[in-house]
Order: structure tokens, then sequence, then C-alpha cells
């Protein structure tokens, strides 16, 4: 007999008493789907094992494939996700990670109502950007800031303001392209400046901007290249000199010609003390001169996903007048996590303790060794494991500190299944991990393994191990 004709219809299946529970408690489009999706997986297996043994199984099993069916569908798409890949700002995993007591802090904000654009003193309509801007003020020493939603819309915000129509001289050595294909001069021309190439891929020099500067220059802009580094026979000009070249002309000819330095990956802090090369805080950009300086809010900073802009006064006032800003502004949830994160910046002295970025960036050696033997120690407990610690090296990611390799420490976890069944395992988790495979076995990098997360990645592995036995 042909087993295909013994598959049950949909309206057998909305009768069918086993099912009854379930079609109560879940959402009619979800329950029907869930229930084609079960007999689409039907056919699909009789096509590969058409036998009447199978057939049975399939149908006496079928509430429960159906109920598995219903939980994916209802489960969230985005979630929770264990980063074991070791690099710390990583973009696909959501760069940042934000520590569960700013989550606290923002919980009243953004579960009621809230002062977001009120101003409670005067009991007058007020600003979004007034929350931040005293804290950034404070922290960097510029004069004025705003926030809109990422870094490349912060550039695109500056230039239309404060260059559009207009020349922006640009050192071709800085032309970089920032991820996903999106590039500065695509940037520029969206923001309709006129980009105006100097220099070499490797060299720049002070004459080469000095012989461009004219009546229709709109601005210098410096990109800091965050995202990867040019050695050898290279140079480049100076804040210092590229200020004096500004200033001589300005002298010489009038008009307002300021100096945009966009940062990239920014950085409150300074982390040579740790260890990692020294990368330009936002600080000693503001200190140098620079007239505005752009950075994201969620790369080194440690914060939520943002373009922060610092600056001159009136500059930072053009900008909130451009129409470009209500689209590019940011939302409560953006604004309530990033005020956290700056309030843990004002005591710099604390501050690594309380934003995660910056604690996986300078853990020390001998901390990441007593984590991983932990996490060695409890693998090893689990049947068909057989878990190692090893010296390890980490990246930074997010397009931060490239080419800087992190010493850390991972485990090498060993089945008697293949490494990528195993990785591939782990993804499907009802918690996923994210691993590498080293040596055609798995690899948990112990820098970006959270805390409170060892006894989630054993119970974790425990379900893989069942799933694959």
């Amino acid at each position: 007999m042909n087993l295909f004709r013994k598959i049950p219809k949909i309206d057998q299946l909305l009768e069918d008493p086993r099912l009854e529970e379930l079609k109560g408690k879940t959402p009619y489009p979800v329950y029907i789907r869930a229930l084609r999706n079960t007999l689409d997986d039907v056919r699909d297996a009789l096509r590969k094992t058409s036998t009447e043994e199978y057939f049975q199984e399939a149908m006496d099993t079928l509430p429960t494939q159906v109920e598995k069916k219903i939980a994916a569908e209802l489960r969230p798409h985005l979630r929770k996700v264990i980063n074991g890949t070791g690099v710390v700002l990583h973009t696909n995993l959501g760069r940042a990670v934000l520590q569960e007591e700013i989550f606290d802090a923002m919980k009243d904000v953004v579960c009621g109502y809230s002062n977001l654009e009120y101003t409670l003193e005067t009991g007058t309509r007020g600003s979004r950007y007034d929350h931040l801007v005293e804290k950034i003020r404070l922290i960097t020493g510029a004069e004025d800031a705003m926030v809109v939603n990422n870094n490349a819309a912060a550039v695109m915000l500056v230039l239309s303001s404060l260059c559009k129509d207009k020349e922006v001289i640009t050192s071709r050595g800085e032309l970089i392209e920032i991820g996903g294909s999106f590039r500065v001069p695509a940037v520029m021309e969206q923001s309709g400046a006129h980009l105006v190439e100097v220099g070499t891929t490797n060299k720049t020099h002070g004459k080469d901007y000095a012989e461009k500067i004219n009546e229709n220059t709109g601005g210098l802009l410096r990109v800091h290249t965050s995202n990867y580094r040019i050695i050898g026979f290279t140079e480049s000009v100076s804040q210092d000199e590229l200020m004096g070249i500004r200033d001589a002309y300005v002298q010489e000819h009038g008009g307002d010609i300021p100096i945009i330095e966009d940062l990239g990956s920014g950085v409150l802090l300074d982390l040579s003390p740790f260890g990692l090369p020294y990368e330009p805080t936002v600080q000693d950009a503001v200190s140098s001169g620079m007239d505005v300086v752009t950075f994201s809010g969620d790369k080194l900073l440690g914060g939520a996903q943002a373009g922060i802009i610092v600056g001159k006064k009136k500059y930072i006032e053009k900008m909130k007048k451009n129409q470009l800003t209500r689209a590019l502004r940011v939302d409560k949830f953006t604004l309530a996590a990033l005020e956290q994160v700056l309030i843990a910046y004002l005591d710099i002295d604390t501050v690594r303790g309380k934003i995660p970025t910056l604690r996986m960036l300078t853990e020390d050696l001998e901390t990441m060794a007593l984590r991983a033997e932990a996490l060695q120690e409890e693998l090893n407990q689990i049947d068909a494991v057989e878990a190692d610690m090893l010296s390890i090296t980490s990246q930074v990611g997010g397009g931060s500190l490239p080419g800087v390799m992190l010493p850390s420490y991972g485990v090498h976890v060993k089945t008697k299944w293949p490494a990528n069944r195993v990785e591939e395992a782990l993804r499907f988790a009802s918690t996923p991990v994210v691993a590498r495979i080293q040596d055609d076995h798995v690899l948990i990098d112990i820098r970006t393994i959270q805390p409170g997360e060892r006894e989630l990645l054993r119970q974790v592995f425990e379900e893989v191990i069942k799933e694959l036995s």
C-alpha cells in the first residue's frame, strides 16, 4: 500500500484528540504551520525510508513533533549566544556586552514612561540629547555633544551639516571601508559633500593639503584607520600640522574650515598600560584642537550601538538643526544604556570592572588560567568528553586594534564525533554556543565566556552529547 496516501490531512489532525491541548494553547496560524511542517517532514522521510515501521513510528510521535515545531516557531529569533570564539567585539554576535547592573538601571526607564523629551524642572518640552551631553562633556572635555544611531551616521550628519556642496579634503590612505561594503567616499557622497583626495595610499604630506585648500573647501577630514594598519614606508599629517595649514589659510583668506576627525572605534580609556597598543583617545583628539570628533559607542567604548559626536558648540548646533538628525536619532533604549555606560566612565579607577569589554580586553592571564581550568574540570565530568586546557590567542574584533593578538587560554574539547558535527550541534543547542575548531577538535576561548556561563556551558555540552549519542 502507498504509505503517502495514509498520511492524514490537516482537517483530520484538527480533530485529533491527542493534539487538542496543544491546539487550545497555540496561536492558530502557528498551530496550522506546525502541522503542515510536521507532515512535510514525514513525506521527506518516507522518500528515503518507505517502510511501514517508520510510518507507524512517525504517526505515534506526531504530537511530540508538532510540539517541537510550535516551540521552535514561538522561540525568539534573536537569542542569547555564548561566545566561545575569543573575539571580544564580535560584530556578528552583537559586539559590546552590557553588564547586568546597567540593564537593571535601564529597566524603569524602558518599561514605563520617562522624561525622554520633557524637562521636569520647567514642565516643558526638552531635548533627548540633554540626558547625555553633560556627562560626555565632563569625560571628553568637549564643548558640546550629540548622539545618533551609529558612527557612519555621525560622519554623514557632520559632513551634511558643515560641508554640503563643498569640498572635503581627505588623505587617500584614509578612505577606508567601514564594513559591509560601506565606504567613507560613499558616505561622503550621500552627505552632499565633494571628496578631494590628496596624497597616496601610504604617504600624505602637509603640502598635499595646502595645495588643495581653496574658497570652496568645507572641511578637512581625518579618518583614523582603526580597522587596518599600513606599515613600512608610510607618512601622515599630524593634527598639529593640519591645524597649522588650516589656520594659515584662514588667516590669509578668511572663511571657516573645520577639522573633522573620525576616530571610528572610539576609546575613552588609554589601554596601553594593560599591554595593548596605544589607541588615540577621544580626550586626546579634543585636547589637540580638533573641531569635531566622531566615534562609535559599541566598540572599544563598550556601550550600545551609537555614533557619538563631540566638538565645538557652534558646529554641534548646526547638526541639531539638520533635517537628517531626526532620521538618525537614537531611541530611549540606546540613550538609557549609553547613559549608564557613561556614568561608569566618570570613575576612571573602577570603570574596567564595570564595562565587560574593558574587563575582557585587560583580564590578566593568571585569572583566565584559573577560569579555563575550572571549565576544563566541569566538562571532564561529562561522559564521552575529554577536555584539555591550552594557551591560545584571542582577537579584539569589531574593526578595532587590527592585528593585535591577545594571549589567552582555551579549553580543547575532544569527543568521538567529528569536530564540525559537534560545533554544529552547539549552534543548535537550547542556548547556542559559537566555538572555534582547532586541530580537529572544538575549542572554547575562555576570554569571552561571561561570569555565570561556566555551568551553562556544561549543561549545553551535556545536551549536545545526549543529542549526538
